[in-house]
């Protein structure tokens, strides 16, 4: 006879394949449907970029800013502490590309988010009216800046983002990140630009906008945890169009442990829950490949169960694979043993970001709060 709490795998379970069929679906209609192909001026273009620390592959990173095949443009660098050890590499960029970047230190937080106050100093520094804010630990081609401006040509686009993955991560804390970004995170976030009616929030590594639009949606916020995502809440509930660009970008977390990614991600988690509020309790249908274990033990290894176990986790693997070559990134082929730990801690991540307001970001400790506010841990 079935116990309730096997009826209540099995729903857990179901729900995760419909979930796991979703994300396939949805990666494969996005990635296959043909970027639109725009022949249009080419405004000048303010790219902003807060720096805090120097990054895995930064000299890279930040350089492969300054060669990109667009008539012209301008990289603004920013930088809270004098003495961080970037400086040194941005005075150098600097000194590379003298006509191109400009670098502003000693940058007084004007609030708890250091990045957006970061942000604020070097807009009101930004010469042109097209503005790209984007992370200091990406790597771009020569066309991104003519790929994730080209849609703003359309009025009705208030915002251009993308999501971002390593492609070739070397150690196990970079590879779960990856694995979790290309796996989970974008697929998720397809899925909620489809129930949403359109994309709802940004993701911090690429915002392009222009300056009257970002005063229209309210501005930086410089309180908050999560600012990107509240950007794209902001632009779309003012009733601008938020684009994600098929443009995925590299950003590669180099020799991150495997907890360093866990505090993180939890940093994500309860930025998504103060965001979303109810709607984080859904995920619980993620993690079904997880939930056969249980199952399996419940039921004393009865034949069903160990069907459902097959053909759940044949599934899984069909949709990671389907992530893997839309994204086109088969480097992640040989982490596909890791699969099930990438899935054990998106779990542990998941449930503790439940509950709980503290995080870590950048060194230091933060309370978050009601709606995403964020104060220093004291």
């Amino acid at each position: 006879m079935i116990t309730a709490l096997e009826i209540l795998l099995l729903l857990l379970i179901s729900g995760s394949i419909v979930f796991y069929l979703a994300c396939a679906i949805c990666t494969v209609q996005f990635f296959t449907s043909a970027e639109p192909v725009t022949d249009t001026p080419k405004p000048p273009v303010s790219v902003m970029v807060p720096v805090c620390g120097v990054d895995a592959g930064a000299w890279d990173n930040w350089s492969s800013l300054c060669r990109q095949d667009y008539p012209e443009y301008e990289v603004l660098l920013g930088v809270t502490d004098p003495q961080d050890p970037a400086v040194p590499v941005l005075e150098t960029l600097v000194a590379a590309y003298p006509k191109r970047v400009r670098l502003f230190t000693d940058l007084k937080p004007r609030g708890i988010n250091y990045k957006d106050s970061n942000l604020s100093y070097l807009l009101e520094e930004a010469q042109h009216e097209v503005i790209i804010f984007a992370d200091s630990d990406i790597r771009v081609h020569s066309d991104y800046i003519h790929t994730v401006t080209a849609p703003l040509v359309n009025p009705d686009v208030g915002m251009v983002t993308c999501a971002f993955i390593a492609y070739n991560p070397q150690f196990l804390g970079a590879a779960l990140a990856s694995c979790g970004r290309c796996f989970d995170f974008i697929p998720s976030l397809l899925i909620a630009r489809i129930l949403d009616g359109g994309l709802r929030c940004a993701v911090g590594t690429t915002i392009a906008t222009s300056k009257t639009t970002l005063a229209n949606y309210g501005g930086l916020h410089l309180n908050r945890i999560g600012s990107d995502y509240n950007l794209g809440k902001r632009a779309a509930q003012a009733g601008y169009r938020v684009e994600l660009s098929r443009y995925v970008l590299e950003s590669d977390t180099g020799q991150e442990s495997v907890g360093e990614v866990f505090q993180r991600e939890l940093r994500w988690a309860r930025t998504i829950r103060y965001n979303r509020g109810a709607q984080y309790y859904t995920m619980v249908f993620c993690y079904g490949a997880l939930y056969c274990l249980p199952l399996l033990l419940i039921s004393g290894f009865a034949n069903w169960a160990i069907a459902l176990t097959v053909v759940t986790w044949f599934i899984r693997y069909a949709q990671v694979l389907v992530s893997i070559f839309s994204l086109r990134c088969p480097k992640l082929l040989i982490w596909l043993w890791a699969l099930p730990l990438r899935d054990l801690l998106s779990f542990v991540v998941w449930a503790m970001g439940a509950f709980g307001q503290g995080v870590y970001w950048r060194g230091r400790r933060l309370r978050v709060m009601g709606d995403g506010l964020i104060t220093q841990w004291e």
